[in-house]
């Protein structure tokens, strides 16, 4: 029996282990779609463009077909779109990849075939830009000649633990009667639960809520911190002794700024629809603007501790040590990192740049050589080779403050060795 022909439209850090899982199963012909001529030479190769160890061994056992040719979708069972959904300057979701991915699937489009959009968007999204694309190009009508579905994505870049495979999924479908096909094809080659909701909008709102419900509570700890700051009292000793309570407690921690395409994104979708439907989301705004203002109060936790250290800004060098906005994982979107950039320079203090994941962009080639340049040093990101910081190395480099922006070197220890230590809520 020929197999199913399933096309994934974007190859990044949704689509890609998403397409090397399906090909896992061996029961799907998949091709990949990509703009990216280097990414796409590269899984040909067998080779994987992500950081993501999982990918990179799995894409050698199971490769995919990698292609740029929109012409190599004809035939395809099952298309699934897994392309961005930026958004502007004033927040406003950006349709654009979207669009031009249903334009390029409806070309290809047949009758009983089934599209999937896994991108993470507003509720209304696929019914009120999504399908009209669709309807308009292929001249065939959703939920009678093709079904339209909403799986979004619960992929997590660099977690060793939560993968493609093990993580809960949503799915909800224009057609109703064809819900239960497209979750068994889920089924058939993840091993997590495949929960079948009521509608597209159900989908895509759970996604939503889910990165709103993270950003609300990591702005709760947010301004604890500038609070506790105030107060002198060790938030994150605080939040690690409420944590021993056994129910209604999850610990969310504060810091230097929060970034990604998800929780620094995905509150402005719901805001930006609410208020086209007459609601105005005020809570969603304000744990919006007290995240955003992160990056702002690291830097003046910073210059503070400069001139508690007789150190004026203007006249020192501050290494600043991580680019990407999430631990071990070489992403840059919306990364706090940027914006602290733009804030010291406006501030005209000197830096100098380290992230491991990006070489490119460093202005020093190691740890060492960046900690012997300066005179103070902001941890932006918790990468591994961070956390491996003593007190020590900080003496022997010349290190007079240290702005612990995620929390995670020794505090204590740091202090001890006579230099100013200050973190975000300790």
């Amino acid at each position: 029996m020929k197999k199913q022909k399933v096309s994934i439209i974007g190859l990044g850090y949704v689509g890609l282990p998403l397409a090397v899982a399906i090909a896992k199963s061996g029961r799907y012909d998949v091709m990949g779609l990509d703009l990216d001529k280097k990414k796409v030479s590269l899984i040909n190769k067998k080779v994987s463009p992500l950081e993501d160890a999982m990918v990179k061994e799995e894409i050698k056992k199971f490769p995919i077909k990698a292609t740029t040719a929109e012409s190599n979708l004809k035939g395809t069972d099952i298309f699934i779109i897994a392309v961005p959904t930026p958004v502007d300057e004033d927040y406003v979701p950006n349709y654009g990849p979207i669009k031009g991915a249903s334009k390029t699937v409806a070309k290809y489009l047949k009758k009983g075939a089934t599209v999937i959009l896994e991108s993470t968007v507003n509720p209304g999204t696929c019914e009120e830009v999504v399908l009209p694309v669709l309807e308009r190009v292929s001249k065939l009508k959703g939920g009678v000649d093709f079904n339209l579905v909403h799986c979004p994505e619960r992929i997590n870049p660099g977690d060793p633990k939560w993968n493609v495979y093990n993580i809960a999924r949503n799915i909800g479908s224009l057609d109703a009667d064809r819900n239960n096909e497209i979750a068994d094809f889920y089924r058939s080659f993840l091993k997590a639960e495949i929960n079948e909701v009521s509608s597209l909008k159900i989908a895509e709102a759970t996604k939503i809520i889910e990165n709103t419900f993270r950003d609300i509570n990591i702005a709760y700890v947010n301004e604890l911190a500038k609070s506790f700051d105030k107060m002198g009292i060790d938030l994150i000793e605080t939040i690690q002794a409420a944590s021993n309570k056994p129910f209604a407690y999850m610990p969310h921690w504060p810091g230097a700024g929060v970034g990604g395409h998800c929780i620094a994104v995905d509150p402005y979708y719901l805001i930006r629809r609410a208020a086209r439907a007459g609601f105005d989301h005020k809570f969603l705004k304000m744990a919006r603007h007290i995240n955003n203002s992160m990056p702002k109060y690291a830097v003046r936790r910073l210059k503070n501790a400069l001139k508690e250290a007789n150190l004026e800004p203007e006249q020192v060098s501050v290494a600043v040590l991580g680019l990407s906005y999430k631990r071990n994982v070489p992403d840059l979107r919306e990364s706090p990192a940027l914006e602290i950039l733009q804030i010291l320079k406006e501030e005209k203090i000197k830096t100098i740049k380290f992230d491991p994941h990006f070489p490119d962009l460093s202005t020093a080639k190691t740890l060492e050589e960046t900690l012997e340049k300066a005179d103070a040093a902001i941890l932006v990101t918790g990468h591994k080779e961070f956390l491996k910081i003593s007190a020590r190395q900080l003496k022997e480099a010349g290190i007079q403050v240290i702005l612990d922006g995620r929390n995670v070197l020794n505090k204590e220890a740091i202090r001890n060795a006579n230099i100013i230590y200050k973190g975000i809520g300790r």
